[in-house]
């Protein structure tokens, strides 16, 4: 892989948890109440606007991306997202690494990693 299609894997992976970890903050947060009036909240608040921002620029990274490399690559290095969005959730949001996450997520891994050295 040459230096731009890293770089854009890599602002993939940032823009795409980034914007993961902000719809998760937006719609974690207690005071949103139920229905449309929790909508109504979180659209006031910067999280889900963040988000959303995240995503855009996420699309575009991603087509540029994809414009480098094969498909069925791209695809399969673009999964790396998963592993790093349990991650993060786990030590911004606590939630739980089960013994089954880790073997999914390190297959994950594995086959990231066969992808990115020979594909």
């Amino acid at each position: 892989m040459n230096l731009l299609v890293v770089g854009l894997w890599t602002a993939n992976i940032i823009v795409d948890c980034s914007g993961q970890l902000a719809f998760k903050a937006a719609a974690s947060d207690p005071r949103a109440g139920e229905g449309l009036a929790r909508w109504r909240y979180m659209a006031t608040k910067p999280w889900i606007w963040i988000g959303i921002g995240s995503y855009v620029a996420e699309f575009l990274v991603w087509l540029a991306f994809l414009s480098l490399v094969p498909l069925s690559d791209g695809v399969l290095l673009g999964s790396i997202n998963i592993v790093a969005i349990l991650l993060l959730g786990r030590v911004l949001f606590r939630e739980k690494l089960t013994p089954l996450r880790i073997i999914g997520v390190t297959l994950i891994s594995l086959g990231v990693a066969v992808v990115g050295l020979h594909g």
